[in-house]
């Protein structure tokens, strides 16, 4: 590696807030196999050994923090968890934030092709990159880098697991006591384009049986199903006939 790229690299250090003591690691985690294969004499490694070995240290680390994170989850829980946050969108995500396309080494084809903005390629580069990470400073710094990112995406699924499940269960309840399957309506939008506030119902047959509100129409339909859910569940059953009888 010439001096050059050494200190192209430096810039991407800067971003990830980690310095690497063998810079050639980097060097080897942003090289795609096109870049190899077009420079046979330069005598380079591809960056597809790392990429096995990142998604590994973080499959681990993530599962770690999911296991200390949700005490009471069942596998299948922290499965579907993980899944949400350990996958192409939000690894290729947090590349294009540290800007990890721009230091890529391609081939002229895949450059052509627009190789510096596919998810595939930039999710691979940074697993190369965790990886990088893991054989020059260990687990522990590798773990603590990974933790920083993934916080706030796991605290994110979580959320939206949840938000999935009140729906999903509102809608199973609806079908089993009343024949039919809850629709929203958009109730009333406030506020100014900055911080909007939505107010939606959830309506069985023709009538608004609980309401939600929330910053998009998304969010309002989630707090509608959960707020619904919990009257159903704590009222018991009723019949389709009875559906009318339930409201705020």
């Amino acid at each position: 590696m010439n001096e050059e790229r050494l200190q192209t690299l430096r810039e991407l250090e800067a971003h990830l807030g980690y310095r690497f003591e063998d810079g050639g690691l980097l060097d080897n985690a942003l090289t795609h196999r096109s870049f190899v294969n077009e420079n046979p004499g330069l005598s380079c490694k591809d960056n597809e050994r790392l990429e096995f070995l990142g998604d590994a240290v973080l499959e681990l680390t993530v599962s770690d923090m999911l296991m200390k994170e949700f005490p009471d989850y069942t596998e299948g829980q922290l499965s579907k968890l993980r899944a949400s946050v350990v996958n192409e969108q939000p690894l290729a995500e947090l590349a294009r934030r540290f800007r990890i396309g721009e230091f890529l080494l391609l081939g002229r084809g895949e450059e052509a092709s627009g190789g510096r903005m596919k998810p595939s390629l930039l999710a691979n580069a940074f697993e190369s990159v965790i990886a990088a990470i893991y054989l020059d400073g260990g687990f522990y710094r590798a773990s603590a880098f990974i933790s920083r990112l993934f916080a706030p995406l796991i605290e994110e699924g979580a959320i939206a697991a949840v938000y999935r499940d009140y729906k999903t269960a509102a809608q199973e309840i609806c079908q089993t006591r009343f024949r039919e399957v809850p629709n929203y309506i958009l109730i009333s939008e406030t506020g100014p384009d900055h911080d909007k506030r939505f107010e939606t119902g959830l309506v069985i047959g023709e009538r608004v049986i609980a309401t939600g509100t929330g910053k998009n129409k998304k969010e309002a339909e989630q707090q509608a199903a959960k707020m619904a859910l919990e009257d159903l569940q704590r009222n018991g059953p009723y019949s389709a006939g009875e559906a009318e009888k339930i409201g705020p």
